[in-house]
């Protein structure tokens, strides 16, 4: 099955805009692990670093849950990979680690994602707090910033892709 992925309307009102923007990146990194076994997947980008498609996909499930669970709703179920032993969990895997579940928990974020998010409007100020900053957050600055997170990571992703199969593309 091909991810189908679908710009924003250029005359979108802002909320359907940056909602529409989200998606459309969170498809592409879907799009960017399309076809890839698990063994693909967990291919590293450049050694020493440990950075793969299936490791973006875990760290996205974090940072869904972070900002839209834990600073939106005040919602902390805690780390799904991460602990404070091991900051970068996500990325470190083993061969038990899978697309389907790594799929599976990052799917269950966004759903989850999207319902919060639905219960404010973009000005509202989120009901958590962020360990990055004092200042309140809105919405708005939560939607900014996750097109910015997802589109960063969105460039590592081609990358890894191109590496790991020499596929290429948007």
């Amino acid at each position: 099955m091909t991810t189908q992925r679908t710009e924003p309307a250029t005359d979108a009102d802002e909320r359907s805009m940056l909602e529409g923007w989200l998606d459309y990146h969170r498809r592409t990194l879907e799009v960017k692990c399309e076809g890839l076994d698990d063994a693909q997947l967990r291919t590293a980008s450049v050694p020493p670093s440990e950075l793969s498609l299936l490791g973006l996909v875990r760290h996205m499930a974090e940072v869904e849950r972070g900002w839209f669970r834990k600073v939106l709703a005040n919602d902390d179920p805690g780390p799904i990979y991460y602990s404070d032993e091991d900051r970068d969990g996500e990325f470190h895997l083993t061969e038990a680690d899978t697309w389907a579940e790594a799929y599976g928990t990052w799917q269950a974020e966004i759903g989850i994602a999207r319902h919060n998010a639905a219960r404010f409007g973009l000005d509202d100020v989120c009901e958590g707090t962020s360990k990055f900053t004092d200042s309140p957050i809105n919405l708005r600055w939560i939607y900014t910033h996750m097109i910015e997170e997802y589109a960063r990571h969105n460039g590592h992703a081609d990358l890894i892709r191109e590496r790991v199969d020499g596929t290429t593309g948007e």
